[in-house]
Parts: structure tokens; sequence; C-alpha cells
């Protein structure tokens, strides 16, 4: 027998969220975890039979085991051919990639993000489809549905496959391919980008450093930035993918960051310094003594767009989740092109990107990327980064100043409050909407409030609704807040706050960002009884 039926029982906390399913390790290595969720794609996603999977990850603790239980798997429910990372890496950008290069049916990305790894982390797992996307949430229901249902997984009689080694393997009658799993990424960065601008940029003196936090990508930062750009060794730092990556919090921001950020001040500071996360779809832009946000950052690549190769044309339109700061709004309606709001996920993305109507997107929670692949993609911001910089021949600080000066500065902040009890975050949540309805024409702090809702949000390319995205409340000065629960966490709940005001004399423009926004903070933490409700008293996080 070729493979072996086992009879499992279903499980119900199978959810794929925004960002897949993500447990703790300790869970997925209970039982047939890993496998009833594995089974319940391959039932659920008929496509795969005879089909190609791509299939690899960012390279945390259990992210080899998974593969090799995958690909039995892959091969008792009748996968004709699987593309595997070598050594297992995937960065989840080059999965798009892959996926849409060689017309793969779909792939499995092995990847808790941001999230820490090791015996003690996170792991994560989830299903993109044939267009290198996030699975729509038709998709993640239909695999939800299936998961709770589940009678037997099929897994096949056979012995671990060598993934460290380029090659074709076979696995009874599916084929195996290792490949490189940085080759098709970086050849599709030189076509989009100005290759010979950047290296000349580089070959001038300008120095930059990208940290790629111990994760999956080092490689791909090594031979786009050192090998093709020639930047020096040494460029790219922390560029080993470990499975725990190295005891530190893989997520690109001004906390889990701080040593590449000193590395922008002083009288030694480099030009610019970037950093991506856990599975290379987050990043972090930064100057000399000058942080970008990840709302700024959009905006000011969407307004640059034409000094880009691969969007010398323009670009049709953009898009942003709902949190996002209203920055990249400014320049739409300057360029005279489309504007879409969407919950936050970057499946939502994937209809607009498709039918053509945007090439840029980005999310506040430091996510940008373009129509290149269906995922948002740390090192193409880098790139697009870099590419603005060649051409225009001023500092990072510059650029945004005079992007300032121009649109408008949106002040804008993100509060987060981690690991709060679950009963307690949906009943802080459950009251905000109570309220409501009395606030729209009322004022807050000697604010008038002139719409507060909870976001819903109507796809205009296949009609499907999503509600209870995040509650807006928005003010007749163009200021907005935004409380919303996150599901990127795996313990308790991530309470996250938005706070955004919008200023357009250049006058006022440099402010420091809290204390700009102090008043809004208030208003914020005593509408919402942060304190009463929590217990908590400062955010865990401030970006």
């Amino acid at each position: 027998m070729a493979f072996t039926t086992y009879s499992t029982h279903p499980f119900t906390d199978q959810r794929p969220g925004t960002s897949g399913l993500r447990k703790r390790v300790e869970v997925f290595r209970q039982g047939n975890y890993l496998k009833n969720f594995v089974q319940s794609v391959f039932d659920a996603q008929p496509d795969l039979h005879g089909g190609t999977l791509v299939l690899g990850g960012d390279g945390r603790f259990y992210n080899r085991e998974a593969i090799q239980i995958i690909l039995k798997m892959a091969s008792a429910n009748g996968v004709a051919t699987v593309l595997v990372g070598r050594g297992g890496l995937l960065s989840t950008p080059a999965a798009s990639c892959v996926i849409r290069k060689y017309a793969a049916a779909g792939g499995l990305i092995l990847s808790a993000s941001h999230n820490p790894g090791g015996p003690d982390g996170d792991f994560g797992i989830k299903y993109n489809t044939a267009n290198g996307g996030p699975a729509a949430e038709r998709v993640t229901e239909a695999i939800y549905r299936r998961s709770l249902e589940i009678a037997d997984f099929r897994i096949a009689n056979a012995d671990d496959v060598d993934i460290d080694s380029i090659g074709s393997v076979a696995m009874q009658d599916m084929q195996i391919e290792i490949i490189d799993p940085v080759g098709d990424y970086a050849e599709l960065m030189t076509a989009i980008f100005d290759i010979d601008a950047i290296r000349a940029l580089l070959a001038a003196g300008f120095r930059m450093r990208f940290d790629a936090m111990h994760a999956v990508t080092g490689p791909y930062a090594r031979r786009i930035f050192e090998d093709i750009l020639g930047a020096p060794t040494g460029t790219v730092i922390n560029g080993t993918p470990l499975e725990d990556f190295g005891g530190h919090h893989p997520d690109p921001n001004l906390v889990h960051a701080a040593d590449l950020v000193a590395m922008t001040r002083g009288d030694d500071a480099v030009d610019f310094a970037a950093a991506s996360d856990g599975d290379g779809d987050r990043n972090m832009i930064l100057g000399r003594d000058f942080f970008v946000t990840p709302s700024d950052s959009l905006a000011v690549l969407a307004a640059n767009a034409t000094l880009i190769p691969a969007h010398r044309d323009g670009i049709p339109g953009v898009a942003r989740s709902m949190p996002t700061s209203q920055a990249v709004d400014r320049v739409a309606t300057a360029l005279g092109i489309e504007c879409f709001e969407t919950p936050t996920g970057w499946k939502f993305f994937g209809n607009l990107l498709d039918a053509g109507r945007i090439a840029f997107c980005g999310e506040e929670s430091f996510g940008t990327g373009s129509d290149h692949v269906r995922e948002k993609d740390g090192l193409w911001a880098v790139m697009a980064w870099l590419n603005v910089l060649a051409l225009r021949g001023e500092s990072v600080a510059d650029i945004v100043t005079g992007h300032w000066r121009q649109y408008g500065r949106n002040y804008y902040s993100r509060h987060d409050y981690e690991g709060i009890n679950d009963k307690k975050a949906n009943g802080l949540m459950d009251a905000l909407r109570a309220r409501l309805p009395s606030l729209p024409g009322g004022l807050l702090d000697g604010r008038e409030v002139a719409y507060a809702d909870d976001f819903s949000y109507s796809d205009p390319i296949d009609g499907s609704v999503s509600e209870r995205q995040g509650i807006r409340i928005g003010f007749t000065d163009g200021s907005r807040i935004v409380f919303r629960l996150s599901g990127t966490g795996t313990v308790g709940a991530t309470l996250r706050v938005y706070i955004e005001a919008y200023e357009a004399d250049p006058e006022r423009q440099l402010e420091e960002p809290q204390a700009a926004l102090a008043e809004l903070i208030a208003t914020a933490n005593r509408l919402a009884e942060i304190h009463p409700r929590t217990g908590r008293d400062a955010p865990d996080v401030i970006t």
C-alpha cells in the first residue's frame, strides 16, 4: 500500500485568521493537529490533486519536521509535483512569486510571521491560492468547515526527503523539486527596479544596513544587496536564519530592531537602514535619525511610482487597510487615481490587484507591496526606496518632509496592548459598539464627531461583504481614532488603538508625533476605558 489512512478526530479551533493558522509550537506537535489541517486543505482544494504545490517557510522551529509530514501527505493525496525551497526556506513573497511563475495550484507557507520562534515559540501555516495570494474568505471557510468533520487523514509510507540539496526526487508517484529559494525572486526584483541606478548610488559611498533579524530574508538580502547591487560585505546584519531567530522577536519596529535604529544616529550614522520580519513580508524604513511610518512610506512610494521602471507609465490605483493612515488617499486624489479602503489582511487586496484596479497597496503594520506578487513584500519596499533615493538624489528625511509640504502630514501612531484577557478585550469592544450610535454630531473633548461605525467592506470585484472589521471614529477636522482586536498573537488578545490627525501647515509639521497626538490619545483612552477595563496603564508597544 502506497499510503496509510489513519482515523482522526475533528478540531474546533482550526479557523484560519487573516494571516493563516497560528498557534504555539506545542499545539501543532500534539496528536494530529497539523495533519488534520493539512488534510482539510487537500480535501477542500481539489485542484491540488494532479497539480503543483509550492511548499516552504521561514525556517523557524518545527519548519523542517512539518515539511516532511506535508510532503508525505501530498503524495498520499495525489499531488503531482511539489516545489520546495532548499532547506525548507521560502519567504512569503518569494512563495507567491514561485506559485505565479510556475502556475502552481497553490502553496502551503509555514510561518507565524513576526511572532517569536523556538520550541516555546509560535508556529503557523497558511494556504495561498493559484494567484499567489492568501486564500480568500470563501476558501478559508471551506477549509475550516472540513476541519470540523474530518474523520481520517492520508499519509504516504515513505522515508524523509533530503531537502538541503537542489534537485529532483520521487516520492512514489509524486515528483519533488528542491529549488533555490532565492533565484526566482531575485530575478523578479531585477526586472522591476533600476538596478544600474541603485548600484551607482551604493558605489558612490551611500551607506546602508539591512537587518534580517536572523529570519528568512538573510539569504535574499545578501544575494540582492551584496551580490547583485554591490553593497559591501556586512551590509546585511543578522543574516543567518535561525530556528529561534537568535532568541529575538523578528518584528521590524522601533522596539525590536533597536540596534538597527541606533545605527542611524550619531556622527557615524548610515544614510539608510531597513529591516524585515520572520517570513519577509514586512519592512521598516529608516533614514539618518529619521523613521518613516509605514503609512507615509506607502504614500511616498505612490507619489514617486513613475521613478520605478516597472511603473514608469503610472499606476491605476492604490489601496490601504482601514487602520492605515489616510496619507495615501491624498496622493491618489492628486494623481486622479482610485483609492480603496479595505479590512486588515492582504487577501483583501488580491481581487483589486488581479482586476488591475490597483498597483500599490499597504498596511500600517509595516506591510507594503505591489502587483508583482500577491503578498506584502519587505524587500520590495526596501528596493523601491533605494530606487527613489537613487533617482531623486535626496535624503530619506528630505523626501518625506518634502512630501508633507506638498500633501500635508498625517500624524499617526499605533498603541498595542498585548496579551489582554479575551473576555476583557471583547467586553471593551462591545461597550464601544454600544456607544457608536450616540457619537456622530456630538463633541468628544472639543472635537466634533463626523462619523462613528464598525467598519464593513463590500468587495467591489466579487461582492463579498466583511463586517465588524474595526471601530472607526472620525472627526470633522480630519482626525481619527480606530480600535481593533488583532488576530496575529497566540496568547490572549491584542488591542490596537490607531490615532491620526492631519496637519496642512508646514510650520507645524515637525512636532513629535506622540506630542502632536497627545489630546487624541487621551480621548481614545477615556472613550474606551482602557485602564478600567484592562488594568493597563500604558501600551506594550508604540509605533
